[in-house]
């Protein structure tokens, strides 16, 4: 097997999953504060700040999924049996804060019970998706190439701490961008409630940078060995030095840049968990390598990909130029 494979499509399942957690992360993260305000024209506003991207952005959650499945099956056999109750929570949420996001509008006046429904629909997707990221940093019991755990093994008090962390990233993803892509009383509350959960995200990503080393010793060698130490400092400190620059962007006039300096958090964040696992997609026994699909699979999907992903990316770029500039509080697309 062409050693080089595995690791390309392990960089392109790592990128669509960065991007879905990016951009609807965001999404996710305005419906997890709708409950912030009860005004109907304020929630529209928030509502209409996503509007036209929101269903886009789940592209990546299909690229990644599939990719998974097409790359590396070993994996995918083994990480759906280990996570099937959180991952089809997830997708039953998403379907819910989907079928919520449209039946809001036409529902009016009395569409209440579809506001508690984008709320509780997304924030449960988010809660399901941490649950999911703690329970593959904790690791999967394999035996024979197979899941040899229980359907409950992912329910553990670390599991949940992520699942809360991803609760209030999202939010913060949401918060940064209302306070871009809206103005008056949504952006000013957004710029206050982004404070607050800046400090909640940093806490938790402090709290996950010592939890996992001291629970998991593969994960402390790959970071606290000298040769790798020296390589691999920058990344905690730029993660710090970004959660700093956004909590004083935060307290000034700035707009755009704390939802960027949020963006890159969450960035680096994923890149030091790639880095704690690498090269396992399963850990902490199965590698991109054992999980690898034939070559031959490999090469006919990525073909499809290089042409396709090209598409979608520009695709991606054009709405989102399209729909620039503020979402005030007359604009609408429904």
């Amino acid at each position: 097997m062409e050693w080089y494979l595995p690791v390309i499509w392990a960089v392109l399942i790592g990128t669509a999953v960065m991007l879905y957690v990016v951009l609807d992360g965001f999404d996710l993260g305005i419906a997890i504060l709708f409950p912030t305000t009860r005004d109907e024209g304020e929630r529209d506003q928030m509502m209409n700040s996503v509007a036209p991207f929101w269903d886009g952005n789940e592209t990546w959650l299909v690229l990644g999924g599939g990719g998974l499945w097409v790359a590396f099956p070993q994996a995918y056999a083994i990480i759906m049996p280990a996570f099937y109750i959180p991952i089809i929570l997830m997708l039953l949420s998403l379907i819910f804060r989907g079928v919520a996001f449209e039946f809001r509008w036409v529902a009016k006046p009395h569409h209440h019970r579809w506001d508690v429904a984008f709320w509780l629909g997304s924030t449960v997707a988010a809660f399901s998706q941490g649950l999911v990221l703690g329970g593959l940093i904790e690791g999967v019991k394999v035996e024979n190439g197979q899941f040899a755990g229980g359907p409950l093994d992912w329910l553990t008090p670390f599991t949940v701490m992520c699942g809360a962390g991803v609760v209030i990233g999202y939010a913060l993803l949401g918060a940064t961008w209302l306070l871009y892509k809206t103005e008056g009383a949504v952006a000013e509350r957004a710029r206050r409630q982004a404070r607050m959960l800046l400090i909640g995200l940093m806490a938790f990503a402090a709290l996950v940078s010592v939890w996992t080393p001291y629970a998991h010793p593969r994960i402390a060698a790959r970071w606290f060995e000298p040769g790798n130490l020296l390589w691999l400092w920058p990344f905690p400190v730029l993660t710090a030095l970004c959660g700093y620059l956004a909590w004083r962007r935060l307290g000034g006039s700035h707009e755009f840049t704390p939802f960027a300096l949020t963006i890159a958090i969450f960035l680096l964040c994923f890149l030091g968990l790639s880095i704690s696992n690498f090269p396992y997609l399963v850990p902490p026994g199965v590698t991109i390598w054992d999980a690898a699909a034939a070559p031959a699979s490999h090469v006919f999907v990525l073909i499809g990909v290089l042409f396709l992903l090209p598409m979608i990316l520009f695709y991606t770029a054009f709405v989102y130029w399209t729909f620039r500039g503020k979402v005030r509080a007359e604009s609408g697309y429904h």
